[in-house]
């Protein structure tokens, strides 16, 4: 975008007073505050301001939200203080202070698998970013079966609970065409688990269909409840989902009057898929950099105003997924940057070894 659109030094400076008095005030900036800024050094005479933030107007970086006199910057103004930081929208960070790596390492204390380190993350971004923390687990991520249960919730209902070796939770509700007993249920995931515990979801799944098919006498009963059970709901078949973590919603909805927006906001919100989808849209998992998107909503509508920063974290060679945070344009940019780039690299140091 910076290439697309060219301005002054003069008028970057002016732009770059106003997006830093919207962030702190949330306000419109009036051209005489800004005066107050600049006190007529570099030439910022009142009239002269009033000059280049009309000129950054109908260049589409400033917008007038109401008849007052003051403007806010547009999506297009932060995507070039963005820019500008650091050269890219890609972002190389800054070093956290001690005080503040201690504190994010602190807040890991008894972290010991991937799960946990992403839930963990959520929290620990939502906190420090008064955002949104977001953390997803890579996508194609292969599950080690650790244990299953099958519960009877009603007639024809089964919940199912998958526990993978890196301590991934997968539960779905199971619908059946029958209704299954206490014993059917126990017996099924007594097999699956004495069997098939430590083998990858795949092999289960590849192995289960092979055993349906083939095995007969005594295991009949038993192989015919394991193929409606595991063939509802997609239970142990291809393309398990990938969990994601999502801690914050109060932080983005606090300072949003307009109704139907916050609606909107809360109902995408809602959908984990259209945030998966979002995350690998803007973050690539073979980058190394942070990643900072202003201007959501040409991506999904409801999220207007808001801003993505974001990064992929790995466990030693292995991808571990996306951290990120959700944010008003309002945010602390660099601090958030800093933080993000930080935790992507931290589970080598939470972890146990692979």
């Amino acid at each position: 975008m910076s290439s697309e659109l060219r301005i002054s030094p003069r008028d970057r400076l002016v732009l770059n007073a106003i997006i830093e008095l919207y962030i702190a005030t949330g306000e419109p900036v009036a051209s005489q505050t800004v005066a107050r800024q600049f006190d007529n050094k570099d030439g910022m005479s009142p009239a002269t301001i009033r000059n280049v933030m009309a000129a950054l107007g109908e260049a589409g970086l400033l917008e007038q939200p109401h008849t007052s006199a003051g403007r806010i910057p547009t999506a297009k103004a932060f995507r070039l203080y963005v820019e500008q930081l650091h050269g890219g929208m890609r972002i190389t960070p800054t070093a956290l202070t001690q005080e503040r790596r201690d504190q994010i390492e602190d807040s890991f204390a008894g972290v010991s698998s991937r799960q946990q380190f992403l839930e963990r993350t959520s929290h620990v971004l939502a906190l420090v970013s008064s955002g949104l923390g977001v953390a997803m687990a890579a996508q194609g991520e292969t599950y080690w079966l650790e244990h299953i249960h099958f519960s009877r919730l009603g007639t024809g209902r089964v919940l199912a609970v998958v526990v993978t070796k890196s301590g991934a939770v997968l539960d779905r509700v199971l619908v059946m065409d029958r209704d299954f007993s206490l014993t059917e249920l126990e017996t099924a995931a007594s097999f699956l688990n004495q069997n098939f515990r430590g083998w990858s979801i795949e092999r289960v799944r590849v192995e289960l269909a092979r055993r349906l098919e083939q095995e007969r006498s005594q295991y009949d009963q038993l192989m015919r409840a394991l193929r409606e059970l595991c063939s509802k709901g997609a239970l142990l078949q291809e393309g398990m989902p990938q969990p994601i973590f999502i801690v914050g919603v109060a932080n983005l909805v606090a300072g949003e009057a307009d109704a139907e927006q916050l609606r909107q906001l809360l109902s995408a919100l809602e959908t984990k898929q259209r945030l998966i989808e979002l995350l690998d849209a803007y973050v690539d998992a073979r980058q190394q950099s942070v990643r900072v998107v202003v201007g959501l909503e040409e991506t999904i509508p409801e999220m207007r105003n808001l801003v993505l920063i974001g990064a992929p974290a790995r466990h030693g060679a292995q991808s571990l997924g996306t951290v990120a945070v959700i944010g008003s344009t309002r945010m602390a940019y660099q601090e958030t940057i800093n933080a993000v780039s930080f935790i992507a690299q931290l589970s080598d140091r939470i972890l146990p070894a692979q």
